[in-house]
């Protein structure tokens, strides 16, 4: 009698240990592939689901996006410029048998691939297309890593690179481009409102030599505009031209003044007055 009762306490914890190895749930989000002594036998759906023990087994494979950092590469582009260069990669399985069939490690094959694509595509370009043309770059590593994912079951949905490192001397070099780029910019303006302000001197000008009046209240307004300082002494210029012009006519006027004076004696000089008569001594 106790001989049968241990027989039967063993065969119930032996069905109790097989029903548990039987039992296998597939999350929403997974897709079961199953092998019976090695052959394929179908996909599994999501739910309770029961294998025979020792005989089958169930991969799970995740049908999310996966998110993978790629390690910065060390990477000489066209131009001869070593630069670091680390990027991003999104795929997902959506083939689940391939994923199990075709291929033993799937996430770490992309890895590596994606490390090779990064360093092919990015080498054959300049650094300067690096910088500035990254969309395209992204655009062709998907590309080319969609079709050698393709027959592992895998899609590859998007690609970024996410940080270049450059040799501190190429960014000081590059540094010194932007700042003399930012200085020739700097004097382009300047010599254009240079242009502007001559112009519209050059216009002011033309309409003071039309209405002199007008250089004299500019004066009297420029006079007003430094007495509001409450200075005790103003140098203010004349206009250099009329102050010229002032001193000639000055000068010519009294050029005529002086010769009318020399006339004048000389006139005195020729008409003498006439002589008188001395009385005679008997």
């Amino acid at each position: 009698m106790i001989v049968l009762i241990v027989v039967l306490v063993i065969v119930v914890i032996v069905a109790i240990i097989l029903l548990a190895n039987s039992i296998r749930v597939v999350k929403q989000y997974e897709r079961g592939v199953l092998l019976r002594f090695g052959r394929l036998i179908g996909t599994r759906n999501p739910g309770l689901r029961f294998i025979i023990p020792a005989v089958d087994v169930l991969h799970r494979v995740s049908l999310r996006i996966v998110t993978m950092p790629i390690q910065s590469q060390g990477i000489i582009t066209r131009d001869n410029v070593s630069v670091g260069v680390s990027a991003v990669a999104y795929f997902r399985v959506v083939d689940p048998v391939k994923s199990v069939v075709a291929i033993e490690n799937v996430y770490s094959a992309i890895d590596q691939i994606a490390q090779t694509t990064l360093r092919k595509v990015v080498g054959q370009h300049s650094l300067d297309e690096t910088l500035a043309d990254t969309d395209s770059l992204n655009l062709n590593i998907r590309e080319i890593l969609d079709v050698l994912t393709i027959d592992w079951g895998v899609e590859v949905t998007l690609v970024e690179l996410k940080d270049i490192l450059l040799p501190e001397t190429m960014k000081r070099a590059m540094a010194k481009q932007a700042e003399a780029e930012r200085e020739k910019r700097a004097k382009i303006i300047a010599a254009e409102g240079e242009s502007l302000a001559a112009a519209a001197l050059g216009a002011a000008s033309d309409t003071m030599m039309a209405h002199p009046l007008a250089l004299q209240l500019r004066n009297l307004q420029s006079l007003v505009e430094i007495g509001v300082d409450k200075n005790t002494v103003v140098v203010f210029p004349a206009p250099l031209m009329s102050t010229i012009g002032e001193l000639g006519s000055f000068l010519a006027r009294e050029s005529a003044a002086s010769a009318a004076h020399g006339e004048g004696d000389v006139q005195l000089v020729s008409h003498p007055s006439p002589p008188r008569s001395v009385p005679e001594v008997a």
